[in-house]
């Protein structure tokens, strides 16, 4: 899809169908989850995942404060898009407490509760700085939320093949498509944006270059960010997934040629995590 206008990728976006119902919901069959085996191993993936899915909101609302939130069409396309996130966080956690992990009544509250003060100065500070950037930075904030929903979209496919389990598939196959629509709208976004401007070429591939790190880092703590990361894509067809699947689609954006930055920070955190096991 190629599309001319940000208001035509907002309308694709609207006529996509919601996948995670409370139709779907409820025609998963939650009583067979404990009929398969769910490795514990990736119990912390699931958890890691809800949560980021859950913070979501975090971001939302401090993307609201810049140039970029408050854009008419990223600013509605962001109204659903947190909706949908937070409904996946959700039905994360239903799918652990169904396998017999038990979570808090009020798992919600704290997960965004023990996000750091340093993370929340952090992120203050870059609102203020992208502020005073204006609208220059909105190809930045698209581009990294493009490379945020490629990553999370192949992690679940990953968590999907690795983890066999049925109902978990069904589960994320629902939260998959969801996800892919949010890519879509953020790399075609982002793509609108990165041609208006060399200058907004070169400022978002230089911040993505030397600052991206994967999506939850910073929220969660490293352990838990890079032993998600192991998990999913240790191995040589794990790096090839990231490769394929995220770092050649990025490099598909005006600016963005031969960047392998996700490749590299992927083989880097597999890497130390192999070597310290």
């Amino acid at each position: 899809m190629n599309f001319e206008t940000k208001k035509e990728v907002l309308e694709w976006y609207e006529k996509q169908p919601r996948a995670l119902t409370g139709e779907f919901i409820s025609s998963i069959n939650w009583s067979d989850v404990r009929k398969y085996p769910l490795d514990k191993k990736f119990v912390p993936v699931l958890l890691y995942m809800r949560d980021v899915e859950t913070l979501t909101d975090v971001y939302y609302e401090e993307l609201r404060r810049t140039p970029t939130g408050k854009d008419p069409i990223i600013s509605k396309f962001m109204e659903r898009w947190s909706a949908e996130e937070q409904t996946h966080g959700e039905v994360l956690n239903r799918f652990l407490n169904e396998s017999g992990i038990e979570t808090d009544e009020n798992w919600q509250k704290q997960v965004v509760g023990s996000v750091s003060t340093s993370y929340t100065i952090t992120n203050r500070l870059i609102t203020t700085l992208t502020n005073l950037v204006g609208k220059r930075f909105t190809a930045t904030h698209m581009a990294f939320g493009a490379i945020h929903e490629m990553s999370t979209t192949q992690g679940y496919r990953r968590l999907a093949t690795l983890a066999e389990h049925p109902v978990l598939a069904e589960i994320l196959r629902g939260i998959i498509r969801e996800e892919s629509a949010h890519t879509t709208f953020y790399r075609s976004v982002a793509r609108i944006e990165l041609e208006k401007s060399e200058i907004s070429q070169k400022l978002s591939r230089l911040i993505i270059k030397h600052f991206w790190t994967p999506v939850g880092s910073g929220a969660k703590s490293k352990q838990e960010s890079d032993y998600t990361i192991a998990t999913l894509f240790s191995g040589e067809d794990g790096l090839d997934w990231i490769d394929k699947n995220v770092s050649q689609r990025l490099q598909g954006l005006p600016g963005f040629q031969g960047l392998t930055k996700v490749s590299d920070k992927i083989s880097e955190i597999v890497s130390l995590r192999t070597s310290t096991v």
